[in-house]
């Protein structure tokens, strides 16, 4: 497995990224090749002493930021370690991609020079998130603001795969979010959305509110970009608030403090249970090829989990399982509109 990396995307490049493409190469056994500035890369591996000599570098002078704009991957920055890295994979110079920069950047470079799978719409971001019991994916969380109704069903269908074959859910139920669960409920995007999800392929068990996400109610849960993203950053706020305020309450008092060190154990049991850092990053689904998006400001065991999840997409064909389970819903929906 050779995975292709952008050394210098996210908050804490390149020094946490080289870490962590070590980690992958010893504990995950992976080919790594590191994108970026190849001075900067040595020196920063030298400063830290991790040892980078069994990976490949290639040269990229150029760093797309976060202030940058999603298509200068495509004109003033086609030079940069995002863009290279992309166009490496698109080449078939690697079978995996991983980058914690720019989103935007990402999901223009990933479909204009990597190419969406055929009969695909739109790609989208889809984490994998801690719930009371498990994990579910939110898809899409950012890629595509506006939505038609389509693209609900087919994120619905990749997600689905991916959730049963890279996470091994045996069913998962897909839910749609919506201001209500009635069938009825909703705009005209949720309406025609769930009425398409409803005659899919897929385990669709309908609508669901915003306040269900946390339990146990999806294993999929599918939005536009746009209500996505406001429950990610809502959910990760929430999460961060809610430690803040157990760490005052603790330090509130002597017996407090007393009473911590009996709870510390199953409190950072439930603080890894919830914790993004265990699942990485989010796959950019729909892409011909496996193209992961690790946070932002991911430090190296993020990172390496991120470069794991990368090569379990390829080691399990979710792009091919996806481009079947679209044409055989696409068969389905002409056969059904023919007995109409």
């Amino acid at each position: 497995m050779k995975v292709i990396v952008d050394a210098f995307g996210g908050d804490n490049a390149p020094q946490e990224i080289i870490k962590g493409a070590k980690l992958a190469a010893d504990e995950l056994g992976y080919d790594i090749v590191l994108v970026g500035d190849e001075e900067k890369i040595k020196g920063e591996a030298i400063k830290n002493n991790v040892s980078i000599e069994n990976m490949q570098i290639v040269h990229a002078p150029d760093v797309i930021s976060m202030e940058d704009a999603p298509t200068d991957i495509l004109k003033s920055k086609n030079n940069s370690s995002m863009a290279v890295g992309l166009r490496l994979l698109a080449q078939g110079e690697g079978d995996a991609f991983v980058s914690a920069g720019n989103s935007g950047a990402l999901c223009v470079g990933a479909t204009l020079i990597v190419k969406r799978i055929k009969g695909v719409k739109r790609c989208a971001f889809a984490p994998v998130i801690p719930k009371s019991n498990g994990f579910f994916m939110l898809i899409d969380s950012g890629a595509n603001v506006e939505c038609r109704p389509e693209m609900l069903k087919q994120f619905g269908i990749m997600g689905s795969i991916y959730m049963k074959n890279v996470m091994t859910v045996a069913n998962p139920r897909v839910g749609l979010v919506n201001v209500g669960t009635e069938s009825t409920k909703g705009d005209e995007l949720r309406f025609e959305a769930f009425n398409l999800l409803k005659d899919s392929n897929i385990n669709f068990i309908g609508n669901i509110e915003a306040r269900e996400i946390p339990a146990d109610c999806a294993d999929v849960v599918v939005a536009d970009g746009f209500t996505g993203n406001i429950i990610l950053k809502f959910y990760e706020g929430m999460a961060k608030e809610m430690f803040s305020k157990f760490k005052n309450i603790f330090v509130k008092s002597f017996k407090n403090k007393l009473a911590s060190a009996v709870l510390m154990p199953d409190i950072q049991e439930m603080k890894k249970h919830i914790d993004y850092k265990e699942y990485g990053g989010a796959p950019l689904i729909g892409i011909s090829k496996s193209v992961f998006k690790a946070h932002g400001n991911s430090d190296a065991k993020t990172f390496k989990n991120a470069i794991r999840l990368a090569g379990e997409y390829t080691k399990r064909n979710i792009v091919k399982l996806i481009s079947e389970s679209i044409k055989e819903n696409e068969v389905n929906k002409e056969e059904n509109a023919e007995e109409k």
